[in-house]
């Protein structure tokens, strides 16, 4: 009995730690001031802080942009869902050209490859030689993302890159990644389950 209840306590306490860590995370991101331009150093993905998405929609962007990168077509996408993602500066939100400048100056020492905004209003894009015609062409045709949730959004980032790509003549693949990311997702979930069976379970015995 004792040793069930010892590692009952330990999965409560992982998970304690897991959710402690996760809420430490987003708010230093939030509080920071432009947290899309600090992701971007290292990733060519950011999404939103601000709202749920699905892990496999994620995955699936995620891997069409290491695919177009193996492909000679290096970009980075900022989706950006609401005025909180931006930091310190939301009153850029609603003005994804005017924020794409931004971002594309504030990490322009770390890369230089063409940067995509993606907004409930619409795209920006920019790139420190010039965007290419083309591509504000190809841009500019698209309807704007039908609508602010998380998945809608990455879907309209999709479409715009599969759009600059398809310019380019790559057709790009999504791969096996976002399977990947799926199974994170349902090991996470699974995780956080037990944290919670655990603590009903501690819960239960302490009562009787």
């Amino acid at each position: 009995m004792r040793t069930r209840f010892s590692l009952a306590l330990v999965a409560l306490a992982a998970g304690v730690v897991a959710v402690v860590v996760a809420i430490l995370v987003v708010q230093d991101a939030l509080a920071d001031g432009d947290p899309a331009s600090d992701t971007l150093i290292s990733q060519q993905l950011f999404l939103p802080l601000t709202v749920p998405y699905s892990l496999s929609k994620a995955g699936e962007l995620s891997a069409i942009l290491d695919d177009s990168k193996k492909k000679g077509f290096p970009l980075k996408v900022a989706v950006i869902a609401r005025p909180a993602d931006l930091g310190a500066v939301p009153s850029l939100f609603g003005t994804p050209q005017r924020y794409a400048r931004f971002l594309g100056q504030e990490d322009y020492y770390f890369f230089k490859d063409l940067l995509l905004v993606v907004m409930p209003q619409g795209y920006g894009l920019y790139k420190h030689a010039g965007v290419p015609p083309g591509d504000r062409k190809a841009i500019a045709a698209l309807p704007p993302p039908s609508g602010k949730s998380g998945d809608e959004l990455i879907a309209a980032a999709d479409t715009a890159v599969r759009k600059l790509a398809a310019r380019r003549s790559l057709e790009l693949s999504a791969g096996s990644k976002s399977t990947r990311w799926r199974d994170r997702g349902v090991i996470a979930a699974g995780v956080l389950v037990l944290c919670v069976v655990a603590f009903g379970v501690r819960w239960v015995v302490r009562r009787r």
